[in-house]
């Protein structure tokens, strides 16, 4: 079974910077995205950041040209760069790994790390 181990998260304060890290315990297969998510207090679960297999990005409009998202050379660990924090970017933080296997989806997620941006 494969697990995602998330690290990085903590207190900060507005405009400062964190780097998520989330590794996945052995190497999966036919990786097909690996993104973050985030949930904050009384939100639903977003999309924050995604990258391709083939290396092309997105991003939620609201962290554009502030979050960069990137992953090692074997592909098995994502990284998320959190610049010019504000205080609504306060959430807990999931990784997801999705690979694609025929015609099927399978989702592996991190158990969150809590991000806390305050003075």
């Amino acid at each position: 079974q494969v697990h995602l181990v998330e690290s990085g998260g903590g207190l900060v304060q507005p405009g400062g910077s964190l780097r998520l890290s989330c590794a996945a315990s052995r190497n999966i297969f036919n990786i097909y995205t690996m993104g973050w998510y985030r949930q904050g207090p009384g939100k639903q679960r977003e999309l924050v950041a995604v990258i391709t297999r083939g290396g092309s990005v997105n991003y939620e409009d609201s962290v554009k040209g502030r979050f960069t998202i990137s992953r090692d050379n074997a592909g098995n660990t994502v990284y998320l760069q959190l610049n010019s924090l504000k205080p609504e970017d306060t959430a807990v933080y999931y990784c997801n790994v999705r690979s694609l296997v025929g015609a099927t989806f399978q989702d592996y997620w991190g158990q969150g790390t809590q991000v806390t941006v305050s003075s």
